[in-house]
């Protein structure tokens, strides 16, 4: 008998390094296997140490990693480029089953780097716009300069709702400005009682995004959130990301919120 063992990282190479940001950009790595949007990965650097980055993007042979330049092991990250590798382990966690979604209208509300782990699903919906009913994204970010996948909300307008916010647009007519949960009420959702809603980002605007989407009649069990905290071993061992029983490495970091509510540090 085979025995794998968790912990193990393996190299992969950088196929593509995608500059959004100063600090925020995503790394391309060539990867075969099955992944879910809303898993992560464990990033590591021999020396350096490891970091869990989410998900930001699902292509044939390669994922994709967003990765803010925050600390030691980020910002060693950042020195590498195409054609140089990193270590891997994962996937880790639960992820969001797009098959939920399927035939349904989908509301999804993202606030900064909260976008990355769920672009795959914006993708996914995207290239298969059959598959889904309606997909409204809202995406807010501190300003004009801190907007990940730029282009990627160009062309994802064509095929869904889309409304980007900043906090602070500086006059610019083009951007519109505002928090994410302003834009909630004034959502065009035919069928609230069937309708799915995906938030991820801030706790304080996932909370308040949460309360907007209730008040407008999408129930608890239709909710889902990511919650990525303080994940270290990936594995449930080493504790840090445990609240109460629930060990968000495992047991998420995608939680309906059903569940989710109930976790609170």
């Amino acid at each position: 008998m085979t025995v794998s063992n968790e912990y193990l990282s393996h190299w992969a190479e950088i196929r593509e390094v995608i500059p959004h940001t100063a600090i925020e950009y995503t790394f391309r790595m060539a990867y075969q296997g099955a992944v879910q949007p809303g898993q992560f990965f464990q990033v590591s650097i021999p020396k350096y140490g490891e970091a869990p980055i989410s998900v930001s993007g699902i292509g044939e042979g390669t994922i994709d990693l967003t990765i803010r330049r925050v600390g030691r092991v980020t910002n060693e990250v950042f020195e590498r480029y195409a054609g140089e590798r990193l270590f891997l382990r994962g996937p880790y966690g639960i992820g969001f089953d797009v098959e939920l979604y399927r035939g349904r209208e989908v509301v999804i509300v993202a606030g900064g780097t909260g976008v990355s782990p769920v672009r795959p699903v914006i993708e996914h919906f995207y290239w298969h716009p059959e598959l889904g009913r309606k997909v409204s994204l809202i995406a807010g970010f501190k300003s004009r300069e801190d907007i990940l996948f730029a282009e990627d909300f160009t062309r994802w307008q064509e095929q869904m709702d889309v409304i980007l916010t900043v906090d602070n647009n500086n006059g610019d007519p083009d951007l519109r400005q505002g928090l994410v949960t302003e834009y909630i009420p004034a959502l065009a959702i035919a069928d609230p009682a069937r309708a799915a809603a995906i938030v991820v980002g801030p706790p304080a605007m996932m909370r308040f995004s949460i309360q907007a989407l209730l008040r407008r009649g999408i129930a608890e069990e239709n909710i889902w959130v990511s919650y990525e905290r303080k994940m270290c071993c990936g594995i449930g061992k080493c504790g840090h990301c445990k609240i109460d029983d629930v060990y968000v490495c495992l047991d998420g970091p995608v939680f309906n919120y059903t569940r989710a509510k109930d976790l609170a540090d």
